[in-house]
């Protein structure tokens, strides 16, 4: 008996031991990404790397919300985008959830090609690049087919979000943390009557557009995440060139209600087909990004006008948002 338990005690030492040393060894491994297998038998990928991110590559965009990733383990997962639904490409689409836009074969017609849209957007901004997942903890990491449930970043700027704000998505009713944020950024691209909300007919808002140049939109995002005044790169006004001709800016200016200005430098162009953002902050300018330097936040979340003006002063396009 006392020889028995002496084996027995041996055994446990050892175990213990090595427990021990093998704990000593996963703890030290800081760069693995935090996996776990939930109930249902699908694996978790929640928790990711310091910021609470977890970088994948891209392998097929499936349609303007959907992608299939490659994780840090090496399971292909597809990606729901989190909060936005875009027309659909393969199936029929239904008009009524779209505001404004009528029921219709024509209606419909609009919205299939408003989803190609969302597509190629989708493909130009996501196929083939490494982007971050963020996972929201009022939405969950999965939705009810198993797909992850998240918001894409891509070159730090959240892709979700761009669709609404580029009028690519309509906001999906659901509970998630940047719900309201979403709702005033569809409503806004809803105002304007851009991407698939040219497709409505009816509703309205009270964006007005006075545009002298054919082609020519502008678009706000006035409330970045957090404190505005800390956060100045994501507040930013985005001009675009729908038309078939390249639009010399030089001497342009971008004010607001009570005329803080920005004066485009000369030589400034913007391409057909082309976008070009103007950021509060600070920043080195390229040929579709310029930077304003201000200090402090210039529009204002609850409501402004953004004033285009030519070389001359005379008001290109004037865009009111509430």
């Amino acid at each position: 008996m006392v020889r028995g338990a002496t084996t027995t005690l041996v055994i446990v030492f050892l175990v213990v031991l090595a427990g021990c040393l093998g704990g000593g060894d996963v703890a030290s491994d800081t760069t693995a990404t935090p996996i776990e297998t939930t109930t249902d038998g699908a694996t978790s990928y929640a928790g990711g790397d310091a910021t609470g991110d977890v970088r994948v590559d891209v392998v097929e965009v499936v349609d303007g919300d959907t992608i299939k990733v490659v994780m840090p383990d090496g399971a292909r997962e597809t990606v729901r985008l989190l909060g936005v639904d875009t027309p659909e490409v393969r199936g029929e689409n239904t008009p009524d959830e779209f505001e404004g836009v009528p029921d219709t074969d024509a209606g419909r017609t609009c919205l299939r090609e408003a989803g190609d849209d969302a597509s190629d957007f989708a493909k130009d901004r996501l196929a083939g690049e490494t982007v971050e997942l963020r996972y929201d903890e009022k939405a969950g990491e999965r939705g009810y087919y198993g797909r992850l449930l998240a918001y894409v970043v891509v070159d730090g700027e959240e892709f979700n979000y761009q669709l609404l704000t580029e009028g690519h998505a309509r906001f999906y009713e659901s509970s998630f943390e940047e719900r309201e944020r979403y709702e005033r950024a569809e409503r806004d691209a809803r105002e304007r009557g851009v991407g698939v909300w040219s497709c409505a007919t009816e509703g309205g808002g009270s964006g007005t557009s006075d545009a002298t140049v054919d082609g020519l939109s502008v678009s706000v995002v006035a409330d970045a995440p957090g404190n505005d005044n800390d956060n100045l790169d994501e507040e930013y006004v985005t001009l675009r060139n729908d038309g078939e001709e390249p639009i010399d800016l030089s001497g342009w200016t971008i004010s607001d209600a009570v005329g803080a200005t920005y004066t485009f430098a000369e030589g400034t162009e913007l391409a057909a087909g082309a976008t070009m953002r103007l950021y509060t902050g600070s920043g080195t300018d390229s040929a579709d990004e310029r930077y304003w330097g201000r200090s402090s936040a210039v529009w204002n979340n609850g409501g402004d006008t953004v004033t285009v003006r030519d070389e001359t002063g005379d008001v290109v396009l004037s865009y009111t948002y509430e």
